[in-house]
C-alpha cells in the first residue's frame, strides 16, 4: 500500500444485525441499507485452510460507513468482552499486492475470500499486534456492492 488507501468503513461484530440496526438507528439516527445474508461464503484462513461460513452483513447509508456483521461462533466473527470493533476497511486497487504488503509489514493474513484455488479474492483480513484488523477489499467490487449503501426498496 504505497499510497494512502481509501477508508470506507468500520466493521462491528454484533450478536444480531436487526437488533443492532434498531439500537443504532434509535441512538444515532443511522439509516441502513439492505441486510445481505449468504448461507455459505468460500474463505481461506491464514494457515491456508479452505472453509465455508455463513455471512450476514449490512452497511449504514452515509460515510463513514458502519458495517454490522452478525456473529458466527467459532469463527473470526465473534463478539468479545473488550471491543467488538472488528476491522477498518479500505478499498484496494491491487488486492494481492496490498495483502502481501500488509503481511510483510507485520500484519499477517488472518482470513480472505477465495475463488476456487485463487486467494485472496474479494477481500483479505490482516491482524497485527494491536489487535485491530485491517480489511482490504477489491475496489473492483464497488459497483457490485453499491446496493448495500442504498435504502432498501
Amino acid at each position: 500500500m504505497a499510497t494512502a488507501p481509501t477508508l470506507y468503513h468500520v466493521g462491528i461484530v454484533v450478536p444480531d444485525v436487526a437488533v443492532a440496526q434498531g439500537e443504532l438507528s434509535k441512538q444515532l439516527g443511522i439509516e441502513w441499507g439492505p441486510v445481505m445474508h449468504l448461507d455459505g461464503t468460500d474463505l481461506r484462513d491464514g494457515e491456508g485452510h479452505e472453509i465455508v461460513l455463513p455471512t450476514t452483513i449490512c452497511y449504514s447509508l452515509e460515510p463513514p460507513y458502519l458495517e454490522l456483521i452478525e456473529e458466527v461462533p467459532g469463527s473470526v466473527w465473534v463478539c468479545n468482552p473488550h471491543s467488538n470493533l472488528h476491522h477498518i476497511g479500505f478499498w484496494s486497487d491491487d488486492l494481492p499486492g496490498d495483502s502481501a504488503h500488509l503481511a510483510g509489514a507485520g500484519c499477517p493474513l488472518q482470513l480472505c475470500g477465495r475463488d476456487g484455488g485463487t486467494a485472496p479474492s474479494q477481500f483479505a483480513y490482516h491482524q497485527g499486534d494491536l489487535g485491530v484488523r485491517v480489511e482490504v477489499v477489491d475496489a473492483g467490487l464497488r459497483q457490485a456492492m453499491s446496493f448495500l449503501f442504498t435504502p432498501p426498496a
